[in-house]
């Protein structure tokens, strides 16, 4: 008996999905702001059960927890939790680098000297959301060269869950040097363009490594200091 055909329109779960999990990822929602479900789905023009089961999903990927008395908010992260997401990182992301540069095509290296134009344009303009997204998609174009998808999926996951501190410490940094290139900003995407140029995995794994450990020190300065 053959199968009922697929309606292909995009299911109003998904869409509910997506909308929250971006307003999260840029910072619309902070970090601790409740989620009121009738409220989110008078103002995406739906009914409560999409926006239900989006809000589900959203703790079940770490960006929601359901707080007694409250309800849903977005996942506010300790120290420590953020922190034990930068050292799976830690673990991951220098493999990825290093295959990546290994693997590098002339056509890839082109990709990352065009993003890495495109990222100091938007430092130049003070611009923090496009400075996170493109500093992602260097390092995408690079682990996506190492030919390993489930490595890919698994660091963009990770990624997601730090979005909000990212967000906030990139601001701090490149909103009050508008007009100009801070060089701490792209010098480590620079030497993993580098590394990838030259083909060599063992440099772009330690600029990585150096990296993420520059990133654990930023946490705990932070969370000292606040």
């Amino acid at each position: 008996m053959p199968l009922t055909r697929l309606d292909t329109a995009t299911r109003v779960g998904d869409q509910a999905f997506e909308a929250l999990q971006n307003a999260i990822t840029t910072g619309e929602y902070a970090a601790g702001d409740r989620l009121q479900i009738r409220a989110l789905a008078d103002q995406l023009g739906i009914s409560v059960m999409p926006v239900r089961e989006a809000i589900k999903r959203l703790e079940e990927i770490g960006l929601v927890e359901t707080a007694p008395y409250r309800g849903a908010v977005v996942k506010e992260f300790t120290p420590q939790e953020l922190l034990d997401i930068y050292s799976v990182r830690r673990l991951l992301e220098p493999e990825a680098a290093r295959l990546g540069a290994a693997a590098a095509t002339a056509a890839v290296v082109t990709d990352l000297d065009e993003l890495l134009a495109t990222m100091e344009e938007a430092l130049t303009d003070g611009d923090v959301l496009r400075y996170l997204d493109v500093d992602e998609e260097i390092l995408m174009t690079l682990y996506q060269a190492a030919g390993n998808p489930v490595l890919e999926e698994t660091i963009q996951s990770l990624w997601i869950r730090c979005r909000h501190y990212k967000i906030l410490g990139a601001r701090k940094t490149v909103l009050p040097a508008r007009g100009a290139v801070p060089p701490e900003l792209v010098s480590r995407q620079r030497e993993l363009v580098a590394a990838a140029r030259n083909g060599d995995g063992d440099a772009a794994a330690t600029v990585s490594t150096a990296s993420l450990d520059e990133a654990m020190e930023r946490i705990r300065t932070s969370f000292s200091t606040d």
